[in-house]
């Protein structure tokens, strides 16, 4: 887990906590349907956690969602300390041009 919130964990959390709310269920409920502690559905509601696929799937499941949903929109942009903004389109274009990119 990063310790500083990503933009993508945080919209992941409000995006969740908004199809829980829209059904009327609490947390523990939403985490007992997804075979999740409420702590960690709580972290990852408050953007404080990354979860794995298979708990995004397990909430999404839970929520009656296609994951995408819940994903829609996001990019690597949104992650904190990205190590490089060279894309494999970048990285063909400087091949085909005899450069270097990284």
């Amino acid at each position: 887990m990063s310790s500083a919130p990503s933009d993508a964990s945080r919209l992941l959390g409000s995006r969740i906590r908004e199809e829980r709310q829209r059904f009327a269920i609490n947390q523990m409920e939403l985490a007992d349907l997804a075979g999740l502690h409420f702590t960690n559905l709580g972290k990852i509601e408050r953007g404080q956690a990354n979860p794995s696929l298979h708990t995004i799937l397990r909430i999404a499941g839970a929520l009656d969602l296609n994951p995408a949903v819940l994903l829609d929109g996001m990019t690597a942009d949104m992650l904190p300390d990205r190590p490089h903004k060279v894309t494999v389109a970048d990285l063909i274009r400087a091949r085909e041009q005899g450069d270097q990119p990284l």
